[in-house]
């Protein structure tokens, strides 16, 4: 594993989460792993790339046949730190969940594939480990302001076909103890995005090199003043 990129606040690696535990020294981890679907897709009707284009074929993401990756990542981070760990609702939980949110996705999203007419919106997020409890509380239906599809939806943008949008996971943020960010699967780059933003301090750790750079790009291009 090899430091990929680094401002004041996040530092990016390329290489396994599995074999160099620089996010280790996080203290909240917030990561959107491989679920263990085996997700492919092939070329769509949505209009992903704008100007007329539907979207083209994906071969899968890495590690993503079952949830052996996503397991191992969370054996590594122990039982003792808070965790957040997104997920399909079909997949089994990842172990020592505590709690089950539902990221609701924009109205856009879940068109392929949708059975008996209801969409594929939904997907789980799992709080791990302890977290503190108490009564009353926010909803534990998280909606994004943003849009999946079309040329300013999130998966164009972000260069990820499972891009998660920043403001979703800055709730998250908001709501986590204080410390670094840990995402051991960056994807994206949503989650060290989101925590530069408001001004947290995040490791983030990438596999796939390709998606190290769309990282590297998307926090370089940030405003250079950052709010807390």
């Amino acid at each position: 594993m090899s430091l990929y990129y680094e401002d004041e606040y996040v530092s990016l690696y390329h290489g396994d989460c599995l074999e160099e535990w620089a996010w280790l020294d996080a203290h909240v981890l917030i990561t959107d792993p491989p679920y263990g679907r085996n997700w492919k897709s092939g070329s769509g009707m949505t209009n992903a790339e704008g100007r007329g284009k539907g979207s083209k074929a994906h071969g899968g993401i890495l590690n993503d046949k079952d949830t052996t990756a996503r397991d191992a990542a969370l054996d590594l981070w122990g039982p003792h730190k808070p965790a957040i760990v997104f997920g399909d609702p079909l997949i089994q939980q990842p172990p020592r969940a505590v709690q089950a949110l539902v990221y609701i996705k924009p109205i856009d999203a879940g068109i392929k594939g949708a059975r008996a007419g209801f969409r594929r919106d939904v997907e789980m997020v799992y709080l791990v480990n302890p977290w503190t409890s108490g009564v009353g509380g926010s909803s534990s239906a998280l909606h994004s302001s943003g849009l999946v599809a079309g040329p300013r939806g999130i998966a164009t943008r972000y260069g990820h076909p499972h891009a998660k949008p920043v403001d979703v996971l800055q709730s998250l943020i908001a709501r986590s103890p204080e410390g670094v960010i840990a995402d051991p699967f960056a994807g994206s780059g949503s989650t060290l995005v989101a925590a530069a933003e408001v001004g947290r301090k995040a490791i983030g750790v990438e596999l796939d090199e390709a998606y190290c750079e769309k990282i590297a790009n998307r926090l370089s291009a940030q405003p250079l003043v950052r709010f807390s």
